[in-house]
C-alpha cells in the first residue's frame, strides 16, 4: 500500500505474503495479504530521526521469519489427558501439532514480536482445543481443575500485555475456529448474547445486517471499534475491560456489557441481565477484567445501538499548543451538551508526525498553517466525529466548533478526519515493515484526571525521550468530564527482545510514579502484572486475591503472573509510597 511511488531509494519492503506455516504468518499483523509501509517523506523523515542511511534499509535486521515453525518440543501431557479431551471436543478439534501451538503462544506487543524474530520460544502449550459449545468448555475447564492442569484462552490474540502467554505450558483454547456465533437477539431491549470468541467483525456484520439475520427493524451497531477491531474477539474486549475509539459516545466494553457467563473451577458463574440494580457489589463490574485468572468467559449479552452513519459529522482543528488544546478539550467534554463519538485529541509531537501520515502535508493546509501562526512542532491537531440522532449529532458538532473557535483552533475541515479514519485499523501494519529494518513501534497507555493530565504527559514522555533518537507521541483518545487516558507510541531503533522489555519498563516505572493509572484499557497481562500492586495498593489489592481464592483455589487458570496473582513478592514493583 502506498500514496505515491518512491522517487528516490525505496527500502526493500516485504511485500510478499508469509507462507501460511511460517513464522512470520505468527508475528506479523493481520492479514496475510495487505502490507502497509510509510511514504517517502515519511521514510525520510524517519530515516533523519534514526540517524540512519539508505545502506541500512538495504538488508534486513535480522530473520523475518519466512520459513515454517520447526519446534523441538513435544506434548508434555499423559495420553490419558488427551483422550481425555478429544471426548469432549473431538478428535479433529484437539492438536498437538507444532504451529497451531506457537500460533496461540504469543500475542502482539512488541516484546512478543521480537521473540518470535529470535525464534525464542519462552512459552508453548501442550495441546490447543477448538470448543464449539459452551458445555465442552465447562467440561474443560472441570477436568483442568481436577487434574491441575493449567489452561490459556486466545481470542483474536491481540494482547499486548502478554496476556495469552501460556507460562506453564498445559492446555490453550484457540476461540476463533469454532466458539464465535451468534447465540440470540433481542430487539425489544436491544441486546445481543454472543459467545465470546466472536470477532468485531463478524459482530458488527451481525448487527448491520439484523434486518435480513433476525427480521429486525433496522440495522444495529455494537459501538466498539478498538483499533485491534479486526483481529480481536468480544471476550477479549471483555476481560481485558477494552475501549474502542468511539467510546467517548458509546462507552467502553464495561458500559456496554449487559451480562456474563463463566466456566470456573468451582461451576458456572451467570452475571445478572438487568441495566441497574442495587443488590450489593456488582458481579458484572467484578468479573470483568479477570484476564482468565477466575475462570474461562464463555456467553456476554451486549448492549446495542442503532445504527445512523448517515448522522455523523465530522470535524477537525488545529490548536496553537497543547495547554491551549487540552483546556478546550475538557470544556468539550463538561460543558453538559453531549460528547462525539471519537474524540483524538494528539500532541504537537504525534501532530507533526500524524499531518504526513494523513497526507496534510500534501495540501495546501501545511503552508497554511505556518502562515496563521501554528508552528510546526508546537501545533496540536484534534479530530474526530458525532454519532447518534440526527439533531444531537449536529449540535454536539456545533459546540464543538464553538469551543474550539474560543480557544483559538482552526477548522482543518473534514479531510483530515476521513484520512484518519482510512487507517484506523491498519496502521498496525506499519510496525512489522519497520521491524524488518530494526525500527520498533509500540504503546502504553495510561488513565489520568484533568488535573494531573499535564504533569504525568511531561514525566512519562521525559523518560520514553530518554533514550536517544526517539521518536516519541501522545494523544488522548478515550475522555470524560473528569480525565482522559494519554496513549503514548515510540518509535526507537531497536530489535533485541531484552533491549525492548527493559526499556518498556522504565516508561511503566514513570506512569506509576507519576500517578496514573497502569491502563486505561490494555489490561495488566502478566507483563503490567509487577506494577499493579503497587498502583492500587496492599489492601485494594487483597480484593483481587480473595477472588481468586474463591474462583480459581488452585491457581490452574491462566497462571505464570496474571494480574500478578502468583508473583513472588521480589518481582512486583513498587515506585510510590502505599500502605502495608
Amino acid at each position: 500500500m502506498r500514496h505515491k511511488p518512491y522517487r528516490g531509494f525505496e527500502p526493500k519492503w516485504v511485500k510478499t505474503p508469509a507462507p501460511a506455516d511460517s513464522y512470520r504468518s505468527i508475528f506479523r499483523w493481520g492479514d496475510p495479504e495487505f502490507v502497509k509501509y510509510p511514504k517517502e517523506s515519511l521514510f525520510k523523515m524517519m530515516k533523519e530521526k534514526f540517524q540512519m542511511t539508505d545502506e541500512d534499509f538495504k538488508t534486513y535486521a535480522g530473520d523475518i521469519g519466512m520459513d515454517s515453525v520447526k519446534l523441538d518440543r513435544p506434548c508434555q501431557l499423559q495420553k490419558a489427558h488427551l483422550e481425555a479431551f478429544r471426548a469432549i471436543v473431538g478428535s479433529e478439534n484437539v492438536t498437538t501439532e507444532d504451529y497451531p501451538r506457537l500460533a496461540v503462544a504469543y500475542g502482539k506487543t512488541g516484546y512478543d514480536a521480537a521473540r518470535l524474530r529470535e525464534k525464542r520460544i519462552d512459552s508453548l502449550p501442550d495441546v490447543v482445543l477448538y470448543p464449539s459449545e459452551t458445555e465442552e468448555i465447562e467440561k474443560i475447564v472441570a477436568y483442568c481443575t481436577e487434574h491441575s492442569i493449567p489452561l490459556y484462552v486466545y481470542g483474536g490474540g491481540s494482547s499486548v500485555t502478554r496476556g495469552v502467554e501460556p507460562i506453564k505450558g498445559g492446555v490453550s483454547l484457540d476461540m476463533r475456529k469454532n466458539f464465535n456465533r451468534v447465540l440470540s437477539f433481542n430487539e425489544t431491549d436491544q441486546t445481543i448474547t454472543v459467545q465470546s470468541g466472536i470477532s468485531g467483525p463478524q459482530l458488527e456484520d451481525a448487527l448491520e445486517n439484523a434486518p435480513a439475520r433476525f427480521g429486525a427493524r433496522r440495522a444495529y451497531t455494537c459501538g466498539h471499534f478498538p483499533q485491534s477491531f479486526e483481529y480481536s474477539s468480544v471476550g477479549g474486549w471483555v476481560v481485558t475491560r477494552g475501549a474502542g475509539q468511539n467510546s467517548t459516545y458509546y462507552g467502553c466494553i464495561t458500559d456496554i456489557v449487559l451480562s456474563q457467563k463463566y466456566a470456573t473451577p468451582i461451576g458456572v458463574i451467570q452475571t445478572s441481565h438487568y441495566p441497574r440494580e442495587a443488590t450489593g457489589p456488582d458481579l458484572n463490574q467484578i468479573m470483568m477484567g479477570g484476564e482468565g485468572a477466575f475462570g474461562v468467559l464463555t456467553e456476554v449479552t451486549l448492549k446495542v445501538f442503532r445504527y445512523m452513519p448517515e448522522n455523523r459529522k465530522r470535524f477537525s482543528y488545529i490548536f496553537k499548543d497543547w495547554e491551549t488544546a487540552r483546556k478546550a478539550a475538557r470544556e468539550m467534554m463538561q460543558c453538559e451538551a453531549g460528547y462525539s463519538s471519537v474524540f483524538r485529541l494528539s500532541d504537537a509531537e504525534e501532530t507533526n508526525l500524524m499531518l504526513r501520515l494523513y497526507n496534510v502535508d500534501e495540501t495546501p493546509l501545511w503552508k497554511l498553517l505556518d502562515l496563521r501562526g501554528y508552528e510546526d512542532m508546537r501545533r496540536c491537531l484534534f479530530l474526530g466525529f458525532t454519532d447518534g440522532e440526527k439533531g444531537f449529532s449536529k449540535n454536539v458538532a456545533k459546540n464543538i466548533r464553538r469551543i474550539a473557535h474560543r480557544y483559538g483552533g482552526m477548522s482543518l475541515t473534514a479531510y483530515v478526519t476521513k484520512s484518519w479514519e482510512k487507517g484506523r485499523f491498519n496502521d498496525p501494519y506499519l510496525r512489522d515493515t519497520m521491524l524488518d529494518f530494526g525500527v520498533m513501534t509500540d504503546t502504553l497507555e495510561c488513565s489520568v484526571n484533568w488535573s494531573n493530565m499535564g504533569k504525568v504527559h511531561k514525566e512519562v514522555r521525559a523518560v520514553c525521550h530518554a533514550l536517544p533518537n526517539t521518536i516519541v507521541t501522545t494523544h488522548m483518545s478515550h475522555c470524560y468530564p473528569q480525565g482522559a487516558n494519554l496513549y503514548f507510541i515510540f518509535i526507537t531503533k531497536m530489535s533485541d527482545a531484552e533491549a525492548f522489555k527493559a526499556y518498556h519498563a522504565t516508561i511503566l516505572d514513570a506512569i506509576q510514579k507519576s500517578g496514573a493509572a497502569m491502563s486505561h484499557h490494555h489490561g495488566i497481562g502478566k507483563m503490567f502484572a509487577p506494577w499493579l500492586e503497587g498502583q492500587i495498593g496492599r489492601r485494594e489489592y487483597g480484593v483481587y486475591r480473595a477472588l481468586k481464592n474463591y474462583f480459581d483455589p488452585g491457581y490452574n487458570m491462566n497462571p505464570g503472573g496474571t494480574l500478578g496473582l502468583d508473583l513472588e513478592e521480589g518481582e512486583k514493583r513498587f515506585l510510590k509510597e502505599i500502605e502495608n
